[in-house]
């Protein structure tokens, strides 16, 4: 760059004087004629070829002159960096210098204006917002924007004037005595001067070359590095970025200034390992090498379009000055992240190098610039030219590929080993893309089809090759990469198009499946199809895809009917998880109430009871009751829409063995040797819904348990516990309960299919157990029971079966019903036992479940953890029986061994 430049000393804009007199007079030992002043050619000093780049006037260049000297006379052993020269200059240039008031003026407010930006806008020490100083200083430039301030030598404002600057300028961080000047050393201002002297050094007349004399310039802009704050690693940074910028702003036509870049960049690199980094010098290296580092990446994303065969050596630049930076930004800066971590985007795929996703970049964008020439887009396939547009596309991805391995992976393969086989698979998937789009609208093989397939065939047999080529010394042989290459497959491209149509099918089958899910109401189509149309709607459309299915003439394989039975089975699976969402049985069951020693009501309490039960104003059922003293049904439409859910579950049961039938039967299928078909089909056994069904069954359970139990603990619970045995015993049995659960259990055959009513059935019953029980065990302080009441109480829970012995003909046999009373009837008959039998049994079994055998004196019983499943033989059960039971041993041995309050309300 330099040997190109020519020398300001002697280019034809050097100024003609002697070098001692002033203002270009020649000395009178200059040869010449007698009586002339000769004018002599000598060559520029470094500050006049320096004044000259910067475009400095030499009338502004007197003016400087001429302050610096009046600024040190008699003061020799003043040094230049205590100069405060915007000072200096309103203290000693008057308006008789200029050449108009309205000249000086802007000239005075440009002086006062740099001293706002290097004290009170960027100092290098911040400023106290109670500075005096910069309170007066403040002051004094808002009045120049208004008028002219007086500067002379007796001026008050400019006494004010001096004393606000020297004293911001000699300011310390401590308060310590200080013997630096700092005016012009803050940051950015010190950069921003820096830069505009770096920027010096080039050549006016072409702004690519750097100037012969850039060392003398060089060490003259050293003496400023005091003034300025600047050091040897800022410095070294600034005269990157100013070599860089320069490249940038000259359209990029210098090769030899983006060298001189990345050899600065190594220098940079060195200083970025000090320890000693600055918080200035670290904001400064972020930005610059930030900035550096995606002017790279953009241009290496799109390397095609911005370099070609000519200028490639810039590209041998440009690489290796991106990872220099972003080495040096991912070492030695604290905190950096980059805009692709940010984002998320993983750049390093594959093998870990980021030329790689480059080269994929690059490549997918130069693809697609090709499409837009050419003009192909989706609609581009209903046209009748598309045929010849592919194949086209296909001449020019294979010029692409050729330019890309000649040109491009030379350079690239220093940077990626296997450059030439990441191009190649990039282009295979964005041709394979666009043609595998043009094969999704053809629904059967043409003639036209058959050659633009044969065109992908030697395009992939071409990038096949390169691929292999380039993987000749790698070490898995290329086996990773070469994974990405789906092949194009022209001899499957039938079976391809009928698995895209199953696709397409059984996608429009969750449309249907959102639509039919988002108003459903779990109420019956008809009398006749008592299902959900949620169901009927799904149903529906398997059956057309499967129909449809059978109906494409093509050959239809054994792995195609399992690809659309698994579709199906997915959506009917997604169903069943949509009516199984009903919720739980354990939200309808009534918290435990606590453990409490029973209540004995008063002898005035329980004849006030007996009146009022005698006149029916405690009946708890007497609301459900019309004038006839018929029972109604409580089945709330909840529990209503429940049953649909049931019948639907069974529906999709039958649904789905006819589904599994038509596909396992057909005779288009070819089967494969040892398949579920053989030749015989009626002996063939398929089965290919067999999850599906486990989930129905599954389902099926679920919502008939919290069918039962929101039927008896909610939609039964006023007249069954909330009512039954709640204060007299006598006067609170279950008979009005069961005429309300006989009219429940016909409306619920009512409702239900055939199919649906044991199961059903089955779990009302081992619902209305559990309801009994609860009534018994956990009746709360409404409730209290005698031994004498154990009759009726069996009385009671006998009704309670038979009334499921006589529901429908057979629906639920007698052992079933006899299996789920085991339990009740073991408790009932612990009620039916004495209070010490109670108390010894209980005993015994609390401490054989603590471990501790027999309890010793001095010793007390454990408290039983509560389960909730009750047994005659667990020692909770039996507590809560004693805790219900009314009489004074019971009262006494709870009060004693646990400490158990009486029951209140």
């Amino acid at each position: 760059m330099v040997k190109k430049s020519p020398s300001r000393r002697t280019s034809g804009s050097a100024v003609m004087i002697a070098p001692s007199s002033p203002a270009g007079v020649a000395s009178p030992r200059t040869p010449g004629s007698a009586g002339q002043h000769a004018k002599i050619r000598r060559p520029l000093t470094s500050a006049e070829i320096m004044r000259l780049q910067m475009r400095v006037s030499e009338q502004s260049d007197n003016r400087l002159r001429r302050t610096l000297v009046r600024t040190l006379v008699g003061q020799m052993g003043r040094r230049a960096e205590t100069i405060i020269l915007p000072l200096e200059l309103l203290r000693h240039l008057k308006p008789s210098e200029f050449n108009d008031p309205l000249e000086y003026h802007l000239w005075q407010k440009r002086q006062l204006r740099i001293l706002e930006i290097g004290l009170l806008l960027h100092p290098s020490i911040p400023v106290e917002k109670d500075n005096a100083s910069a309170s007066r200083l403040r002051e004094i430039i808002q009045a120049c924007e208004i008028k002219t301030i007086d500067t002379s030598k007796n001026s008050e404002t400019m006494k004010s004037l001096s004393n606000a600057v020297v004293s911001l300028a000699w300011r310390s961080a401590d308060g310590a005595p200080n013997d630096t000047c700092r005016w012009a050393d803050g940051f950015p201002l010190n950069i921003h001067i820096y830069t505009a002297l770096l920027g010096s050094i080039f050549d006016l007349k072409d702004d690519t070359l750097v100037l012969n004399e850039v060392d003398e310039l060089l060490e003259l802009m050293k003496k400023t590095w005091s003034t300025l704050g600047i050091t040897r690693s800022i410095h070294n940074l600034c005269f990157t970025w100013v070599l860089f910028e320069q490249y940038v702003v000259t359209n990029q036509v210098e090769p030899d200034l983006l060298g001189a870049t990345l050899t600065m960049l190594t220098e940079v690199a060195n200083d970025s390992k000090k320890v000693d980094k600055d918080r200035i010098y670290l904001k400064m290296l972020m930005s610059v090498l930030s900035s550096m580092r995606r002017w790279c990446e953009k241009r290496l994303l799109n390397y095609h379009a911005s370099f070609h065969a000519e200028n490639i050596v810039l590209m041998e630049n440009i690489i290796p000055l991106m990872f220099s930076a972003s080495e040096i930004l991912e070492e030695d800066v604290p905190g950096y992240v980059s805009s692709a971590a940010e984002k998320g985007d993983v750049k390093d795929d594959l093998t870990g190098n980021r030329v790689n996703h480059f080269i994929r970049s690059s490549l997918r964008t130069a693809f697609s610039k090709m499409l837009e020439e050419r003009n192909i887009n989706v609609a581009t396939f209903e046209s009748e030219d598309v045929i010849e547009t592919l194949i086209k596309l296909a001449n020019a991805t294979e010029e692409l590929a050729t330019k890309e391995k000649e040109i491009f992976t030379p350079v690239l393969k220093k940077w990626h080993p296997i450059a030439a086989g990441v191009a190649a698979v990039t282009l295979h998937t964005c041709y394979g893309t666009l043609l595998r789009q043009y094969l999704a609208g053809t629904t059967f093989l043409t003639n036209e089809t058959a050659l633009v397939l044969q065109r992908a065939g030697k395009l992939e047999k071409l990038l096949v090759q390169m691929v292999a080529e380039d993987f000749v010394d790698c070490e898995d042989g290329g086996k990773t990469i070469v994974r990405e290459m789906v092949p194009y497959e022209v001899d499957s491209i039938k079976i391809n198009l009928l698995r895209k149509w199953i696709q397409d099918s059984l996608k429009k089958g969750k449309e249907v499946l959102v639509r039919s899910k988002d108003p459903e109401t779990w109420n019956p189509k008809s009398k006749s199809e008592p299902y959900a149309q949620s169901a009927l709607d799904l149903v529906k459309h398997s059956k057309e895809v499967v129909d449809n299915f059978f109906e494409i003439p093509t050959i239809i394989t054994e792995n195609l009917v399992n690809d659309i039975a698994d579709g199906i089975e997915n959506l009917f699976k997604d169903y069943v998880t949509f009516v199984a969402s009903c919720g739980a049985k354990q939200s309808y069951m009534p918290a435990l109430p606590p453990l409490t020693r029973c209540g004995q009501d008063s002898r005035f309490v329980k004849l006030w009871k007996k009146a009022a039960c005698s006149v029916g104003s405690n009946d708890p059922n007497q609301h459900l009751m019309d004038e006839d003293n018929n029972p109604r049904p409580s089945t709330s439409r909840g529990t209503q829409r429940l049953y649909i859910r049931l019948n639907t579950l069974y529906y999709l049961l039958q649904q789905l063995n006819s589904l599994d039938k038509t596909l396992s039967l057909s005779p288009r299928v070819i089967a494969t040797p040892g398949s579920r078909y053989n030749k015989n089909r009626q002996l063939a056994c398929c089965s290919f819904f067999d999850q599906t069904r486990s989930a129905i069954q599954a389902a099926i359970q679920h919502v008939s348990e919290v069918a039962a139990y929101r039927l008896m603990f909610f939609d039964s619970n006023s007249v069954f516990y909330a009512s039954l045995y709640v204060g007299d015993i006598e006067n609170a049995r279950i008979r009005p309960a069961l005429r309300i659960l006989k009219q429940n259990l016909t409306l619920l055959c009512a409702i239900l299919i055939d199919r649906a009513q044991p199961l059903a059935l089955k779990e009302v019953t081992r619902a209305s157990f559990e309801a009994y029980l609860m009534v018994l065990l956990a009746g709360g302080t409404r409730r209290n029971f005698s031994r004498m009441d154990h009759q009726m109480i069996e009385e009671d829970f006998e009704s309670l079966k038979r009334i499921f012995y006589t529901c429908g003909e057979g629906l639920i046999l007698e052992d079933v019903v006899e299996k789920e009373a085991t339990i009740v009837e073991g408790i009932v008959a612990l009620m039916g036992q004495s209070t010490e039998q109670l108390v010894e049994d209980f005993s015994t079994m609390a401490c054989e479940a603590s471990g501790i055998g027999v309890v010793g004196d001095g010793q007390k019983l454990p408290m039983p953890p509560t389960t909730g499943r009750w047994n005659r033989s667990d020692a909770n059960t039996i507590l809560r029986v004693l805790c219900h039971r009314n009489d004074k041993f019971a009262n006494h041995f709870l009060k004693k061994t646990f400490h158990l309050a009486k029951r209140r309300g």
